[in-house]
């Protein structure tokens, strides 16, 4: 009887305390279209995080720009116009400097790994740079490069006098120090802006170039890691913290290195798969760069160090430091291009 009386004080005290958790439907943000595979991570996470909170954060997935521009998806979250958003923080030259580091050229060479050895070192200096959010994780996606649509690109100085859309901030100065010009746009519009001729060509991911469309504006397409771009989940401040201790807990523990590479694995496969959709297609030609281009585009490259070091270090961070962790924790997740 004694262990009885005990057993119901004890769930007495434990039941009003989830009994009393508000319930909350988070509006998850991103601006790719539905068909994407980012769609079903994001559905993935969800789903994982209403597991873990015993059903009580329920969440809604918004694609394609629903609610609002993906320039603005930083912002949003931290506005509270969505909960959770997809935010590609190269959208914003010179706003988030350090996790720059991830887009420097012929870094990554897989997205997994990569996305696993990005958050595993941006983890020190996300509050830093993102301090006006939660920070939720970080990946990229599978090493992608130029994706043209007359003048075939195999040597740093062919960017000259070409308009191209870069994926991030590190390639728009890339493209300028090499002589071209930057046309900026966001994913979607990519395919419209080299039809109508406003830009001659792109930095792109493979499976991707399929799904937009932009594989019937292009016909060159260079196969080499050249770039991967960064990109972050990220939350409402004020709605993590209106949150009980178990309901943190369900999204710290989806928050994670391990979540990162759930999240970058998938995305990767689907982009490297379309490598092969766009060498089959009629007109288009696929080629691979020779050790001796290769090495002229890294020796091309080295600027770009020196520029992302130089934003780095009016955060007070050390860049030399940084950059070499961050080769270290790729180098552990088997992700460093050789």
């Amino acid at each position: 009887m004694r262990k009885t009386i005990l057993a119901l004080l004890l769930a007495a005290s434990v039941t009003p305390a989830f009994a009393e958790e508000q319930t909350f439907n988070l509006k998850i943000s991103h601006w790719v279209p539905a068909s994407h595979p980012l769609q079903k991570a994001l559905e993935d996470w969800a789903a994982a995080v209403e597991k873990a909170s015993g059903g009580t954060i329920k969440s809604q997935v918004f694609p394609a720009q629903q609610l609002g521009k993906a320039f603005d998806h930083y912002d949003m979250a931290r506005d509270g116009i969505a909960d959770v958003t997809y935010v590609n923080p190269g959208y914003q030259p010179g706003r988030f400097p350090i996790i720059g580091a991830g887009e420097l050229p012929f870094l990554m060479s897989d997205a997994k790994g990569g996305s696993e050895g990005l958050d595993a070192w941006y983890r020190k200096y996300a509050a830093k740079e993102m301090g006006d959010v939660k920070f939720c994780l970080a990946f990229i996606h599978a090493p992608s490069s130029f994706h043209t649509r007359t003048k075939k690109v195999v040597v740093p100085e062919d960017i000259k006098g070409m308009k191209i859309r870069p994926a991030d901030a590190t390639i728009a100065n890339f493209v300028t120090q090499l002589g071209g010009t930057n046309v900026q746009s966001s994913a979607p519009e990519v395919r419209d802006i080299i039809e109508r001729g406003v830009a001659d060509g792109v930095t792109f991911p493979w499976g991707s170039l399929v799904l937009f469309g932009v594989d019937k504006v292009t016909k060159y397409h260079m196969e080499a890691p050249l770039y991967v771009t960064t990109f972050a989940f990220v939350m409402n401040k004020d709605k993590y913290n209106q949150m009980s201790d178990r309901q943190k807990k369900a999204i710290d523990d989806n928050c994670n290195t391990e979540a990162a590479g759930r999240v970058g694995e998938p995305w990767g496969k689907f982009e490297d798969a379309g490598v092969d959709k766009v060498r089959a297609e009629p007109g288009q030609e696929v080629y691979a760069l020779t050790p001796e281009q290769t090495a002229r585009w890294k020796k091309a490259a080295e600027p770009l160090v020196k520029t992302w070091a130089d934003g780095v270090k009016k955060t007070g961070v050390d860049p030399d430091a940084a950059l070499a962790e961050l080769k270290a924790s790729l180098a552990k997740y088997n992700a460093l291009t050789q």
